[in-house]
């Protein structure tokens, strides 16, 4: 299958596209990211990517404009409810350029990660699948996601220490949040 690979970084990208070439797929790779910031992080993982693309010879497009105000018009002051849109810009535009480029369906690396929301990536993958007429295919990356840490080990790769939005980065930072978060997470856990 022709796929194109939305990448969110290069540490997540070396075992999916690792796995997909493995089980056959021809895979094209796709960096767009505008939930990145602020902009020095934002060329520290387009830098890691481009690097790592010519490594393995990973043929990509790759869209290099900081998306500072895209990202923030598109979650319109919805700090909470940020992930739905972010997942909407990128897979969107993923969607559009797997059209262009004839490729069978898309997915992407965010589903490697054990801290995104796969049930609401997977719901979002599919309503951009249909808009645009391009199939969406959800592969849990997760069992490899100790993998991948170990491959961009291995390889010097830049990794980053949290998801890329502004508001990911005060989470990760601020010792507030952090505990603020954690209250709430148990608190959903005890209800469950």
């Amino acid at each position: 299958m022709r796929l194109l690979l939305h990448s969110c970084c290069a540490p997540c990208t070396t075992y999916c596209l690792e796995k997909l070439r493995l089980d056959g797929h021809e895979v094209h790779g796709y960096f767009c990211n505008p939930n990145i910031h602020p902009y020095t992080e934002f060329r520290r993982r387009l830098d890691a990517y481009r690097d790592y693309c010519a490594l393995v010879g990973l043929d990509a497009d790759i869209d290099d404009e900081y998306g500072l105000r895209q990202y923030l018009a598109e979650i319109g002051g919805d700090v909470k409810g940020r992930c739905v849109a972010c997942y909407r810009m990128r897979l969107l535009s993923a969607a559009k350029l797997a059209l262009r480029r004839g490729a069978d369906a898309f997915t992407t690396t965010l589903s490697i990660s054990p801290y995104q929301d796969h049930k609401l990536l997977v719901g979002v993958g599919e309503d951009v699948s249909k808009e645009v007429g391009v199939p969406f295919v959800y592969y849990d990356f997760t069992p490899g996601y100790r993998r991948s840490v170990e491959i961009s080990r291995e390889l010097g790769l830049y990794r980053q220490p949290y998801c890329g939005c502004i508001f990911s980065e005060e989470e990760r930072y601020s010792p507030k949040l952090r505990k603020s978060k954690k209250r709430d997470s148990n608190a959903a856990s005890n209800r469950s």
